[in-house]
């Protein structure tokens, strides 16, 4: 069977490029911001010695934790992702900044922690269990004699 022009271009092309416009929205990555990343213009107005707890609150907002041991350290942590079809995310930007506050809530230390997280590797393992393993098998045909007898009234 030969395919004349008409057909090619009436059917199999249109076809072809619906198709390809379908796939294209797989191809685009999946972006995600995390937490509060903060930007530089709110940090600046941030000064260490003369900035309060309240100056902190108003231009920087809510801290994402606060220290569990000292309440006089705030964190601030936000990082940007991206994720690429079927591949694992992966984290394009990351900032942490530690503000810390004297008992007097001014800001005595105002760091940037870059690339200070730690890459925990994750182990593929099974928590052995001890006991029987039972098969589906032996579960359904286990319980075949397993009824309370009538008692006699």
């Amino acid at each position: 069977m030969v395919m004349n022009n008409k057909y090619l271009f009436r059917t199999v092309l249109p076809l072809l490029a619906l198709m390809a416009f379908a796939a294209l929205p797989a191809c685009t990555p999946m972006k995600a911001t995390h937490g509060n990343l903060l930007q530089e213009d709110r940090t600046s107005q941030i000064q260490v010695g003369s900035s309060t707890r309240d100056d902190v609150f108003r231009v920087l907002g809510s801290p994402t934790t606060v220290s569990p041991f000292n309440n006089n350290v705030w964190y601030y942590m936000g990082q940007k992702t991206e994720k690429h079809g079927i591949f694992d995310t992966e984290v394009t930007d990351e900032k942490i900044v530690v503000v810390k506050f004297d008992d007097n809530n001014i800001v005595t230390a105002f760091d940037t922690m870059d690339n200070a997280r730690l890459d925990v590797p994750i182990k593929d393992s099974k928590t052995p269990t001890y006991g029987n393993e039972v098969t589906i098998m032996q579960q359904l045909l286990g319980n075949l004699g397993k009824f309370n007898p009538k008692q006699p009234e």
